[in-house]
This record gives structure tokens, sequence and C-alpha cells, in this order.
């Protein structure tokens, strides 16, 4: 039996996505990865999301990112950390031995660890 989507509190304010994409895929939330991550990751994902480029690459500095976070750089820098051991995030640096560069969101992995 099929149910009627619940009404809306406003629906003339309903959300609609513009033409441009997003990078969050769904599955963050449905297979626990939020929990896994927690709110620090959660939050320098979204926004590496939020920026990136139709490749899904980010160009923001640690600096910057710390800034617009309102994030303390340690705790910045672990979140990175994070989302590269688990497979969600990869950095090319703009030169051997430099912090910053390029960040791509990547594709999650079949399973959460």
């Amino acid at each position: 039996m099929r149910r009627e989507p619940p009404t809306l509190p406003h629906p003339s304010l309903e959300r609609r996505p513009p033409a441009s994409f997003g990078w969050l895929d769904a599955r963050l939330l449905h297979q626990g990865w939020l929990e896994l991550l927690g709110p620090e990751a959660v939050a320098v994902q979204s926004l590496l999301a939020i920026a990136a480029d139709h490749h899904g690459a980010s160009f923001y500095r640690r600096e910057t990112m710390a800034l617009r976070l309102s994030m303390q750089r340690e705790a910045l820098d672990g979140s990175l950390e994070r989302l590269q051991e688990l497979g969600l995030l990869a950095h090319r640096p703009w030169q051997p031995g430099m912090i910053d560069g390029v960040w791509q969101l990547l594709p999650l992995p079949a399973q959460r660890p």
C-alpha cells in the first residue's frame, strides 16, 4: 500500500535543487557514516562538498577551512586525516612538502568499515 507524502508546513517555500549538482551521498546518513565520522569531520566534508567543482575537487587552504568552520586547526587536521583514512577524501599538495593543495571527494566505499 502506497502512502501519500506528508503535507509540507510551507508548500510555497519548498526547496528545489538548482541546476547544479551535489556531492553528498544519502548513504552517509543511511549507512551510519555520520556517526562513524563525528560532527567535525562531517562539517569538513560538507564544506568541501559545497565548494567542490564538477570533479569533486576543492582548493581551500586548511587555514581558510578552519576559519569558515570556526574550528581549531588541530581539529580540522584530525578531521581531514580521518576522512582520508576512511577513503572518503584524497589530497594532492601543490608541491612536495606543502600542506595545502587539491582535495578530492571520493565515492563512498561499498561497505562501511
